[in-house]
């Protein structure tokens, strides 16, 4: 963990950044105070409270919880600036003009505390060359830290010294940002872009160039550089539409400026504006900020500008547009096969793929010395910035060092590149390597040698952290002791972190919890308890997606009701088995905890949550209510929150688990998960998912050095009962109007209510914890006897999507 402690921050500047900045700042309990310019007119203030209510309408949503904008002040420079005395961190991240931030450090300086921190959120301008608008005294308290948008979900944060900045300083916010905001940091070299937009921009520069000498349409070319090569689906135009057209025009005019001056550059006649782009912007074509750009929705269908006939047109479906032999080569599993094929097809969709890939091949080589410590630090920009499954030189070695490197210095010496420019002698002198990437590091162009991972305390966190393509684990701690499995589960441990606590991990298909991991995890139990102090559930998101509907489903269609209620009775066994295990189980929990899912990690004696969770009791969609001890949970936690108050009666704190079980909501954090009842006050909210395993195998290691024992089974429950039914069908009565349900709604919505309110009897009737899930389970098998349920989920299985009927 870090030393640093910021206990108030400050972000300058409203904008789209500056403001989610702020957002995930106060997702992080941190208090920020958000300036920006006074409005010229109104409440001088209006600027930022503006941006701070548009907060609450993005989506994604920057915000963890909806109260989280509550501790986001703002101020305007005008007549706030004293605050600044209040923050131990000050993030500027005004308009990308350095006259403009050299302007307001100018301003801040004398209300920047002595032992503040400032850093500047730019995406490209020199740091050395800003931090020369504050005092000597203050320059090695000043770097970058550059976010990548949208700052709560991209985990890259680049971390730029100014020449100046204290390395102490440095190290401790590499730290805080890693554990406390949950990033992944790379050390940047102060150069123009830094690295990842330097190498992304470069990227998008060089699609665009080769899709016009291949006349290839945009909506194609978005095809072929998007997940079918390991990018994000957003590929290349569509990034520039959300990026806005007129941000890229600006970023491309800063590199060619830079690269133009002191940053000799042979790519440089390259960083120049298409005219169709520009032809664009002068009609107010932004992208999505103005509603079109490079695409735009045309009512339901999405049409793309077509360059050949200048208007747009409809997008058209990939398996029309995409040639089948280029497709064969893309789905192609070896990459040194898959690069050959590029390079021996005529195609002028494979002659584009390959001449993209060479020239970025090219470009990252020649200025590796120049924008990154070494190879790793610049392929994980890449994956960490720009969502790509590999970096460049990772894609390169694994498709063979020495034939990428032959095939793109005979393109060059052919005059096929974008450059003229050599290969760096290193890159031949790397084929005796297999290329820049080894178990004890990465390649250095700018020292010559292999420098390994950082050192600093934070990353012994990661127990898996992100490894590079031909960078081995060490194998006993990656892979783990096997200490039994099945088809559904692996028991295991890690013997030089902790070998008293076991470890379990899904091995099913997306995790879904079939008879296999039922057993399974009853077996995992079984053996913690004999031979281990604790047991652990943590495995590679998604958590788990619930039952196996699959199975569900051929069991209904084979008339074998008698064997689904045998499932659920096991079901409700296995969540039981976990919450009265005589060691503590901890659930490490990342990605989607649905149904099933849910119900287990709520049984769990704690649980250390990834904030980028998402949670639910989703088993309403398809017609059906949890009953595997989750309507359960929320009667027994409904009983014991009303006789903690004294006041409520049970009914009044089933409401809130019934709007979300009839709903299917699902969370959309960690936080939100908390504030509806599948995650406790005490559960730990991890920021960085990376960190979830090292956390849990010290909660359940604590949690049995102090004595842990499971508490006794529920008696004399007080129940809602039929006057809670009531109470929650008059709710869902409301919810109603607007014509959003359907009877079959209606009557999934009393089930839930039944099982939640401990069944159709009086009000108050006193019950154990298996009359509740007795409840459960009669409700669930009438459900699922139901036509209308089995129409639900047979729909779900064949669509992916919900039937309402």
């Amino acid at each position: 963990m870090s030393a640093l402690m910021v206990r108030k921050a400050a972000v300058l500047g409203a904008g789209v950044m500056g403001a989610q900045i702020a957002a995930h700042l106060a997702n992080a309990e941190i208090p920020v105070v958000l300036f920006d310019l006074p409005a010229k007119v109104g409440d001088p203030n209006g600027i930022v409270m503006r941006a701070r209510d548009t907060l609450s309408r993005l989506e994604p949503s920057p915000l963890a919880t909806a109260e989280r904008i509550d501790y986001i002040d703002i101020a305007n420079y005008a007549q706030h600036l004293d605050r600044l005395r209040e923050c131990d961190l000050v993030i500027e991240a005004i308009a990308e003009k350095a006259e403009l931030k050299a302007d307001l450090y100018r301003r801040i300086a004398p209300f920047i505390l002595p032992n503040a921190i400032v850093a500047s959120n730019t995406s490209g301008i020199s740091i050395k060359l800003l931090s020369g608008s504050f005092p000597e005294a203050m320059r090695e308290r000043f770097c970058g830290m550059h976010f990548f948008n949208p700052p709560r979900y991209m985990p890259l944060v680049e971390l730029i010294s100014s020449g100046r900045t204290s390395p102490a300083l440095l190290d401790e916010l590499e730290s805080w940002l890693v554990s406390r905001l949950g990033k992944s940091v790379v050390r940047a070299l102060d150069t123009p872009n830094f690295v990842a937009n330097r190498v992304g921009l470069f990227s998008m520069l060089a699609a665009m160039r080769h899709a016009e000498r291949f006349e290839l349409g945009f909506d194609v070319v978005d095809m072929l550089t998007g997940p079918l090569i390991g990018r994000p689906k957003s590929a290349t135009y569509r990034a520039a539409d959300m990026v806005g057209l007129d941000t890229l025009t600006n970023v491309i005019a800063t590199m060619r400026r830079a690269c133009d001056g002191n940053h000799s550059d042979p790519w440089s006649e390259y960083y120049a504006t298409p005219a169709w782009l520009s032809t664009l912007i002068a009609d107010g074509a932004l992208g999505q900020k103005t509603g079109f750009g490079i695409y735009r929705n045309d009512g339901k269908q999405i049409q793309v500008l077509d360059q050949r006939i200048r208007a747009y047109r409809d997008c058209r479906d990939s398996s029309d547009e995409i040639a089948p032999e280029v497709m064969a080569i893309l789905k192609n599993r070896s990459p040194a096969g898959k690069f050959a094929q590029l390079r021996a097809c005529n195609h002028p969709q494979a002659r584009f793929l390959w001449a993209v890939f060479r020239d970025v091949f090219h470009y990252v080589a020649f200025h590796l010395a120049d924008i990154a410590d070494n190879a790793r630090d610049l392929d994980l920009a890449m994956r960490w910035g720009y969502g790509w499954a590999q970096g460049p030189f990772e894609t390169w070695q694994s498709a063979g060092w020495q034939s990428i490197a032959d095939a793109v210095q005979a393109d060059i010496d052919a005059d096929r590149a974008m450059s003229t420019a050599a290969l760096p002698a290193w890159v031949f002198a790397r084929v005796e390597h297999g290329g820049v990437h080894r178990s004890e590091g990465s390649y250095s162009a700018s020292g010559g040698t292999i420098k390994p991972p950082s050192t600093l305390p934070v990353y012994r966190r990661q127990l898996f952290p992100d490894r590079v393509f031909g960078e081995e684990a060490n194998s006993s701690v990656m892979s783990g002791t096997t200490i039994w499995e099945n088809e559904g589960v692996r028991l295991w441990t890690l013997p030089e972190i902790d070998n008293d606590i076991a470890i379990v991990s899904l091995t099913s298909k997306n995790h879904t919890l079939g008879h296999d991991v039922l057993l399974g995890m009853q077996e995992a139990v079984a053996r913690a308890e004999a031979d281990y102090k604790g047991l652990v559930i943590w495995h590679e998101a998604p958590f788990a997606y619930g039952a196996n509907l699959k199975e569900v489903a051929g069991l209904i269609s084979g008339g074998q009701f008698d064997r689904i209620g045998s499932y659920i009775a096991e079901f409700q066994k296995t969540t039981m088995t976990l919450k009265y295990a005589r060691v503590p189980v901890v659930a490490a929990v990342q990605g989607m905890a649905l149904g099933g899912g849910c119900e287990f990690l709520m049984h769990c004696a704690k649980r250390v949550i990834a904030l980028e969770s998402r949670i639910g009791l989703v088993e309403a969609a398809v017609g059906l209510i949890p009953a595997g001890g989750g309507c359960k949970e929320f009667a027994i936690r409904a009983w014991q929150n009303s006789a903690r108050t004294g006041s409520k009666e049970p009914v009044d704190f089933i409401l809130p688990a019934f709007t979300s079980i009839v709903t299917s909501r699902v969370s959309g954090s960690a936080m939100q998960a908390r504030e509806q009842g599948f995650v406790l006050d005490s559960d730990p909210i991890e920021f960085n998912a990376k960190e979830l395993p090292y956390v849990a195998l010290r909660i359940a290691r604590g949690a049995a050095e102090a004595g842990y024992y499971p508490k006794l089974s529920p008696r004399n429950v007080k129940v809602a009962g039929r006057a809670g039914i009531t109470t929650c069908e008059a709710m869902f009565a409301e919810m109603c109007q607007g014509g959003r349900f359907s009877e079959h709604d209606c009557f999934v919505a009393r089930c839930a209510a039944t099982a939640l309110c401990g069944g159709d009897i009086e009000a108050g009737s006193l019950v154990d914890e298996q009359w509740l899930l007795t409840v459960e389970l009669n409700v669930f098998l009438e459900l699922v006897n139901n036509q209308k349920s089995q129409q639900r989920i047979q729909h779900l299985l064949d669509t992916g999507k919900p039937l309402r009927n």
